[in-house]
């Protein structure tokens, strides 16, 4: 398979990856794209020691994204939002995933940015790696 390889000659900013997760965005299918269109997608160093606490980590490093917010499944037409629905990407583990690894770089985060789309949405873990199945295989085309 062929990807696209980023080449950076420097760790990318904040703003890079934000621009990487905005990229991966536009290559899901639209019906997924449409669901997720009121969600906050922000890029942050590492999770703070609130959501480390709450998630039981051992290390920030050990978190590359996270959704926060009511599933879809969960939501009635009476939900009062309480907050806005988020995907967090932690910019620093997944650039050390990316260094440890070698993969793409705007695949690992299409990669993370899928599987929190997914909490959004509810689905399991397997429906995750089919809707990324299916967009690796639109790439190849």
């Amino acid at each position: 398979m062929h990807r696209r390889r980023s080449a950076f000659s420097r760790p990318p900013s904040l703003a890079d990856v934000e621009a990487l997760a905005r990229d991966a965005l536009a290559t899901l299918p639209a019906i997924l794209r449409d669901q997720v269109e009121g969600v906050v997608i922000r890029v942050e160093d590492f999770p703070d020691e609130a959501t480390c606490a709450e998630m039981d980590l051992e290390s920030p490093w050990d978190l590359l994204g996270l959704y926060q917010g009511v599933a879809l499944p969960d939501k009635s037409v009476t939900h009062v939002p309480q907050d806005l629905d988020m995907i967090f990407l932690y910019r620093a583990p997944i650039l050390d995933t990316w260094c440890e690894t070698g993969e793409d770089l705007p695949h690992l985060i299409r990669h993370v940015l899928i599987h929190e789309i997914g909490h959004h949405f509810g689905l399991s873990d397997d429906d995750m790696e089919a809707i990324e199945a299916q967009v690796d295989t639109d790439d190849e085309a």
